[in-house]
C-alpha cells in the first residue's frame, strides 16, 4: 500500500514454533533502516511450524510442515516469504534450499501469491558470495554433528570453512536465550588464519546483531549472520536498497545480490 507516508512491504515468515530471534531481529533490522529511510516501512505475518529441540527428527518433521505454513501465509498476501531453520534445510543435504524454496513457491503460487522465497540457508550463501568470499569461520549453537552438516553443506557449495565453533546447546529455546555478547570471545576461539569472512551465527535463532558491528572492529573481517543474510535476501527480493544501519558488511548498501543478477 503506497501513500504520502510511504510504502508498506509484507513480509511472511515461516518460523519453528519455538523460534523467538527471527521475530526479534529482523523487525529490529528493518525498523532501523525505516529510521534512516522512511519512505519504507516493514509489516511481518508469521507462521509456525512445531519444533522444540534441535534433533534430525526433529527438524524433518518441522520441514514437513512447511507447506501448510505457505499456504495460511498466502491468504495474507505477503510482498516475500521468507523460511527461517537454516538447519532444517542444511541436515537435509547439499542443494536442499533450492528444493525448499521451490516446493514453498509452489504452494504459494496454487494459492494464488506471487511472493518470492528466500530460505535462511540460501541466503547464507547468498550473502557469503555478495562478499565475494571463498573461505569463512563460522560459529553455530548446535551439536557438533549438526553444525558439520552445516561445514559440510557450504563447502559443497564451494565455500571453504576454516574452522568452525559448536556451542552445543540442543534446546531451541535455550538458543535463543543466549547472550550475544558472549560473542564478543567466542569468535576468539577460532583460528581465522586465510578466512575472507567470519559468520557469527549460523542460525537465526541465536541472537547476534547486538555484537555483530563490535566483532567486525575487533576481527578486521566482515562479519554476516544468518539473520543478516536473510535480511539482504529480503531487501534485494523487494527491490530495495540492501542498507541497515549498524549490521555489518554485508547490509552496508555496498554490496549486490547473487540470487538477483543470475535470476
Amino acid at each position: 500500500m503506497t501513500g504520502q507516508a510511504g510504502t508498506d512491504h509484507h513480509i511472511g515468515m515461516i518460523v519453528p514454533s519455538s523460534n523467538l530471534t527471527m521475530e526479534t531481529e529482523l523487525p529490529r533490522m528493518l525498523r532501523a533502516r525505516e529510521g534512516a529511510d522512511p519512505g519504507d516501512r516493514f509489516v511481518f505475518h508469521a507462521a509456525r511450524a512445531r519444533m522444540q529441540h534441535v534433533t534430525p527428527e526433529q527438524l524433518r518433521a518441522m520441514n514437513a510442515q512447511a507447506d501448510r505454513a505457505a499456504a495460511e501465509l498466502a491468504d495474507a498476501r505477503p510482498d516475500v516469504v521468507a523460511t527461517a531453520c537454516l538447519v532444517a534445510i542444511m541436515a537435509q543435504g547439499p542443494g536442499f534450499h533450492c528444493t525448499a524454496e521451490d516446493s514453498i513457491t509452489a504452494v504459494l503460487r496454487a494459492e494464488g501469491s506471487h511472493a518470492p522465497v528466500v530460505s535462511s540457508a540460501g541466503a547464507l550463501l547468498s550473502g557469503i558470495a555478495a562478499l565475494g568470499a571463498k573461505r569463512v569461520a563460522l560459529i553455530t549453537p548446535y551439536m557438533q554433528p549438526l553444525t558439520q552438516a552445516v561445514v559440510d553443506y557450504l563447502q559443497d557449495a564451494g565455500v571453504q570453512v576454516v574452522d568452525s565453533l559448536s556451542l552445543e546447546v540442543p534446546d531451541n529455546l535455550a538458543v535463543a536465550r543466549l547472550d550475544p555478547a558472549d560473542l564478543r570471545e567466542h569468535w576468539r576461539k577460532l583460528d581465522l588464519t586465510g578466512a575472507d569472512a567470519l559468520v557469527l551465527s549460523a542460525c537465526v535463532q541465536m541472537p547476534s546483531l547486538a555484537a555483530v558491528e563490535a566483532v567486525q572492529r575487533d576481527c578486521g573481517l566482515p562479519v554476516l549472520s544468518a539473520a543478516t543474510a536473510t535480511t539482504f535476501r529480503i531487501l534485494s527480493e523487494l527491490g530495495l536498497a540492501t542498507n541497515v544501519p549498524g549490521a555489518g558488511e554485508l547490509l552496508s548498501g555496498r554490496y549486490t545480490d547473487p540470487a538477483r543478477a543470475a535470476a
